[in-house]
């Protein structure tokens, strides 16, 4: 009678085991949802999903951001599912390192700054605090009829069941054992020695976006029109528009108003000239006839 009670009660462990394996496979996926911005803005569905989302630091904060958002967020948190996903969640090692990468990521700066430095969160709230439809909300989440049962069949429920059997489950400690080689648990590891890590949170805290709305202007230069011209573009000088540094004439029209144009006197041909040696012109023209030019020369007559 011994052997045949001793085999009785190892396949009753087996088929615990084995249940509660099965049921840890169902509630408990491989891996944690995906840090994306389009996932972010999106409200989850349901309790399970709504505790998915208390894991990730860069998505927590919006609960408290929006009264809009605290509202459902609050409606899945007084629903047992939403207890009984966070526990088994709670004893998968993959959720709590994918907490940790994301407690390090840059964006998490970014969730969580807006609750301190945001006024438009202030104003949502005191908006919700002055609107009689806000309090309705609330009150209706525990006065529900629906809500009581699923409370008071908790004790039955499969889910809680598999919750509590989870403790004589042979995977669960199987998976602890591995954390260390977690995919979650080594980029945890190598995060913190990874410099762009560091260059992100900076980045984070110089991003004017990163403290709210109301602050995404800030330090930002929008763009200008052209404004129209006052003077008319100055023309182009007898030596040419570039600034000759070597040449005094230059130097004189440096400073001739912008709005003005002068007619510079050029002196007739035959008139002599002297010799300026700060003047790059006068150089140029040392083999030149002083007195004039030279005159091109006559046609022979025909008799």
């Amino acid at each position: 009678m011994k052997p045949r009670s001793e085999f009785r009660s190892f396949f009753v462990a087996v088929a615990i085991g084995w249940g509660s394996m099965s049921a840890l496979a169902e509630d408990a996926p491989s891996a944690p949802p995906a840090l994306d911005s389009q996932a972010a803005a999106a409200i989850p569905a349901g309790a399970e999903n709504w505790a998915k989302m208390m894991w990730d630091f860069t998505r927590n904060p919006d609960v408290m951001k929006d009264p809009k958002v605290f509202l459902p967020w609050m409606s899945a948190a007084t629903e047992p599912a939403f207890y009984t996903a966070l526990g088994m969640q709670m004893l998968d090692p993959t959720y709590w390192g994918f907490m940790a990468n994301s407690m390090m990521d840059p964006r998490a700066y970014s969730a969580w700054m807006p609750l301190m430095s945001d006024p438009n969160v202030y104003m949502k709230w005191m908006a919700a605090s002055a609107d009689p439809n806000f309090y309705t909300a609330v009150l209706t989440q525990f006065s529900d009829p629906g809500k009581m049962m699923r409370w008071l069949m908790a004790p039955v429920d499969p889910k809680v069941w598999g919750l509590v059997m989870q403790s004589i489950n042979p995977a669960v400690y199987l998976k602890w054992m591995m954390a260390p080689l977690d995919q979650q648990w080594l980029k945890a590891m190598i995060t913190p020695m990874t410099p762009n890590v560091y260059i992100g949170w900076l980045g984070a805290m110089m991003n004017p976006a990163s403290y709210g709305e109301a602050w995404k202007a800030f330090l930002t230069t929008p763009t200008q029109p052209i404004a129209p011209l006052i003077y008319p573009a100055p023309t182009a000088t007898p030596t040419g528009t570039m600034f000759n540094p070597f040449d005094p004439n230059s130097w004189t029209q440096a400073f001739t108003l912008p709005g003005t144009t002068s007619t510079p006197t050029v002196a007739p041909a035959t008139t002599p000239y002297g010799f300026n040696p700060f003047d790059p012109n006068t150089w140029a023209q040392i083999l030149q006839v002083p007195y004039g030019t030279p005159t091109a020369p006559s046609a022979p007559s025909v008799r």
